[in-house]
């Protein structure tokens, strides 16, 4: 019933739903290329603006939906258009330009819109939300931006009764550093309800108290202090006995902490009541490196580190951490070592120059591609549109 799967729509009804699947993000396909289709067939056919709710919704027309709810409330709760989404799901994941969004999603509301609508991607939980097409982002965040009128529109959504308890936008948003989405969502009580409508209509969703455990793991893991705080200071306990996502191995916020090198988020668990957990010698090699400290060990022990952890350069990479990287090459560690992509994937991606100038100087190679999508480093920064890593990458300099 609430299985979508925007992103593998490739034949359209007519230009009306080609400009809507266009508009939107899908989360899957998106790329730039595709808000500029859909502004270019808004161009050659004007009429589009107003061919019904679904537009009008995108394109924050507040007049054409006042008047188009007047003569038809209904309108504001029908599914339609390309992804067959009731008009506030196309507001909500809309990225163009003008108009008054929030005005619009007022209307809806207002007319018996669901402040809790959403879909299930592909089937899976958790739902993709008007709340989370609000806030936006996720693992390819250069292309998938929060809604320009981002913390009004959700702020709406939770003062209508949109439920705070938002799997995927705390997904979403855990990448980057901004806590925004965070600070309103425990405004309006996150992590203190039993889940909302999604937990009868996806049983399969995780409770508020495990999303909460898995963004501290998250944040733990990837140096993210600001946040860590902010989720203690919130009641997040430091320990949990779930086990978390799979990527974290069922290891604690605490242990997680320590082998990254953030010593001082370790402390601050510590600090709430995490239990210290200790790393063997071989373990420590490369959390004593995260952490920036030289490695002493004997050449045995940094043997026995490299085959357990032979990709440790890519994550002290993926977390910025250039004395890690250097250490790390420079007790032996394969700077070109790739269980998928490489460190120097990882620093283009980011846009940190500066990291692609010592990867490049300790011997990476730039021509690796990567095993999920055939690219190379250069291609990840331009994905991203870090164009002076792309210069930078594109030339001859080492």
């Amino acid at each position: 019933m609430y299985e979508r799967s925007p992103h593998k729509l490739t034949d359209f009804a007519g230009p009306v739903d080609e400009f809507l699947a266009h508009a939107c993000l899908v989360y899957g396909g998106g790329t730039p290329d595709r808000l500029a289709h859909a502004q270019a067939l808004l161009s050659a056919d004007p009429g589009i603006a107003k061919a019904n709710i679904f537009t009008m919704a995108v394109l924050g027309d507040a007049e054409g939906a006042a008047a188009a709810l007047a003569t038809d409330p209904g309108l504001a709760s029908r599914h339609g258009g390309p992804f067959d989404w009731e008009p506030l799901l196309y507001l909500a994941y809309a990225r163009l330009p003008g108009g008054d969004p929030v005005a619009v999603a007022r209307l809806l509301l207002d007319a018996g819109a669901d402040p809790n609508a959403g879909y299930l991607w592909e089937g899976n939980s958790p739902p993709f939300t008007a709340l989370t097409g609000a806030f936006g982002e996720g693992e390819d965040a250069s292309n998938q931006p929060r809604h320009r009128a981002e913390l009004s529109l959700a702020r709406l959504l939770l003062e209508r009764g949109a439920d705070p308890d938002d799997g995927q936008t705390l997904y979403n948003r855990m990448f980057g550093a901004d806590d925004g989405h965070l600070r309103l969502l425990f405004e309006f009580g996150l992590g203190t309800g039993d889940g909302g409508p999604w937990r009868t209509r996806a049983p399969r969703q995780a409770s508020p108290a495990e999303m909460l455990h898995d963004v501290l793991l998250w944040a733990a893991a990837q140096d993210q202090r600001a946040r860590v705080e902010l989720l203690l200071a919130h009641g997040v306990p430091p320990e949990s006995p779930w086990r978390g996502h799979p990527l974290h191995q069922g290891r604690s916020a605490h242990e997680l902490a320590v082998r990254s090198g953030n010593r001082e988020i370790a402390a601050l668990l510590e600090a709430a009541g995490a239990v210290p957990t200790p790393l063997d010698p071989v373990d420590q090699v490369v959390a004593d490196a995260m952490a920036g400290i030289p490695i002493a060990a004997p050449p045995s022990l940094v043997a026995q580190a490299i085959a357990r952890d032979p990709y440790a350069v890519v994550r002290a990479a993926a977390l910025g951490k250039r004395d890690a990287v250097r250490i790390l090459v420079g007790a032996g560690f394969d700077v070109n070592a790739a269980e998928c992509e490489t460190a120097l994937h990882q620093a283009a991606f980011a846009g940190n120059l500066d990291l692609v100038r010592l990867l490049l100087h300790l011997g990476a190679d730039r021509s690796i591609r990567d095993t999920s999508h055939g690219s190379t480093p250069l291609g990840w920064a331009e994905h991203n549109r870090h164009d002076r890593v792309v210069e930078y990458l594109r030339s001859d300099q080492p």
